[in-house]
């Protein structure tokens, strides 16, 4: 008998203090200002930089051969035309149609290149991550004035023992490159439409979502 009260003695503050733990959830984090408005926006913007898997439309004026639609390869290179393994990953397309311009001008006088992203990936600071309690956990390519419910939709949502309001957005900041943490509210906003809890996305963010420990 004195062993089994002992032993309540060691368990009780463990499951009481695993008990607050849930019961805080993130309520010490600070919360993001809500999204003023959501833009239709579907294209890369123009500081875009391309990534692995990336389809690419590379033009060539008056040089119809060689023009092609190329996809970067996940070792971050494009072949085209009289050209082989030309990197690619980390270039904006305007820096990659400079590139080409100079390396084709070997062959053509002063030849007029332009770079177009076809189906875009992004590489991985420029992805927003879902991760945890979602219906469908993933990576999804960041597009412009983003928000956490076109995350969520991407998704499909939280799962069905998803604590939404227990969620958190982890963002680097880019200044101090320092790892910061937010409060989201996605119960609040997926499931009683309170439009308050929709924050403003940014490219590298992590959205991790816990389920519900009842």
């Amino acid at each position: 008998m004195r062993f089994l009260s002992v032993g309540r003695a060691l368990i009780a503050p463990v499951l009481a203090a695993v008990f607050l733990s849930g019961c805080a959830g993130g309520g010490g984090r600070p919360e993001l200002p809500p999204a003023i408005s959501v833009a239709g926006r579907e294209t890369p913007s123009e500081e875009y930089v391309i990534g692995p898997l990336d389809q690419l439309q590379i033009f060539v004026w008056q040089n119809k051969e060689l023009s092609a639609d190329v996809q970067v390869r996940p070792d971050g290179r494009i072949t085209v035309p009289l050209i082989n393994d030309m990197p690619a990953v980390g270039k904006t397309p305007a820096m990659l149609a400079d590139d080409l311009k100079y390396a084709l001008g070997e062959y053509i006088n002063n030849p007029i290149v332009s770079v177009i992203v076809k189906n875009f990936s992004g590489t991985y600071s420029q992805q927003v991550r879902v991760v945890g309690a979602a219906e469908k956990p993933a990576s999804i390519p960041y597009r412009a004035n983003m928000t956490a419910l076109d995350a969520m939709i991407a998704v499909g949502s939280l799962s069905e023992f998803a604590s939404g309001n227990r969620a958190r957005l982890v963002r680097v900041d880019k200044v101090t490159g320092r790892q910061r943490e937010f409060k989201l509210r996605l119960a609040d906003l997926l499931k009683n439409g309170d439009i308050s809890a929709n924050v403003k996305l940014e490219p590298g963010d992590v959205i991790i979502i816990p389920q519900s420990m009842f």
